[in-house]
């Protein structure tokens, strides 16, 4: 199996679509930091990722001092550093007033329909949430915009239509609608970032940029496989199919870190997902991320998580009950 997908398998995404919006030229929609809109989305959540899935017609995206960005039909936009932005059909237009975020939000998704009775555009509006060193391997090098369009694969297709239809049934009486558009986000959020993967030209670094490289990416998808192996460099190098130096030159340019450090850093997220989800002892967990002693297992976890496993699941039990 490969990085990207063993670590989408193994690490809990909370997502959902909030709003689904026509609106009418003129326009102008001011979206939240996501640090402010986390706790209305997600309570509890280490980090949230907010995005938006252009659906019919075309807007602009504006963001800080940076130039407007002109997005089309079947665009879809991140904002990976979670930067409060504006969408409107038009820049340099202010934003509108209205109810607070947390009135918007009080049902989801939310159905906004306004403007200046123009050019109709609609879109959609989610969110995935995720513990934040997650976000901060998944994220990191990306642009403070990503954009991508989904209809230039068969799968942004199929999601577009299954977007629409699970607008419809969240309206419907029936049961699930909810839970369906939820997964869609999650689904909409992986199928962009494997697009912007295909899409990466030459000098981009980061973990995505890591995948997708013919040396690092082989690397990188021995380790998120075989995680409690007793990798050396020399044995990673050999699955690479390329030297010692190369490898450790490359992944460090790449991904930010040795292949033994991003090691540890993977299975300090397995620990954490495991300690989450499951009551496995502590021993069972040390050995499963490829520690032999709990000492061990114990004195690495706290060195990136700040207190014992056993602290921290404890911890973490209790933030779930309070939400």
């Amino acid at each position: 199996m490969d990085a990207l997908s063993e670590t989408l398998r193994v690490v809990r995404l909370v997502g959902a679509i909030f709003i689904n919006a026509r609106f009418t030229a003129p326009w102008c929609y001011q979206s939240p930091s996501a640090d402010a809109a986390a706790p209305l989305l997600e309570p509890g959540a280490e980090r949230v990722v907010i995005f938006h899935l252009i659906m019919e017609g075309e807007c602009y995206v504006e963001l800080g001092d940076e130039p407007p960005v002109h997005l089309t039909a079947g665009d879809a936009v991140i904002f990976p550093k979670g930067d409060a932005h504006r969408m409107t059909s038009q820049p340099g237009l202010p934003p509108a007033t209205g109810a607070r975020l947390d009135q918007v939000l009080a049902r989801r998704p939310r159905q906004l329909v306004y403007g200046g009775g123009g050019p109709s555009t609609r879109l959609v509006c989610g969110y995935l949430a995720c513990d934040a060193r997650l976000a901060g391997m998944l994220l990191a090098g990306l642009p403070a915009l990503l954009r991508v369009n989904v209809r230039g694969s068969n799968a942004g297709i199929w999601l577009e239509a299954s977007v629409r239809y699970a607008l419809t049934e969240a309206r419907s009486p029936r049961p699930g609608g909810a839970g369906v558009l939820a997964k869609l986000a999650e689904v909409l959020f992986i199928e962009v970032l494997r697009l912007y993967m295909n899409e990466q030209g030459e000098g981009r670094t980061g973990w995505l940029a890591g995948v997708g490289d013919r040396i690092v990416g082989p690397a990188l998808n021995a380790l998120h496989t075989r995680p409690a192996h007793a990798w050396t460099l020399d044995e990673l190098a050999h699955d690479a199919g390329t030297s010692r130096s190369v490898l450790a030159e490359r992944f460090q340019n790449l991904v930010g870190s040795s292949p033994m450090q991003y090691l540890t850093q993977w299975r300090m997220l397995l620990a954490a997902n495991l300690l989450c989800r499951s009551n496995a002892p502590l021993g069972r967990i040390a050995e499963d991320v490829g520690y032999q002693t709990d000492t061990a297992f114990s004195r690495a976890f706290r060195r990136v998580y700040g207190s014992p496993p056993a602290a921290w699941r404890r911890s973490q039990m209790a933030r779930d009950d309070a939400r």
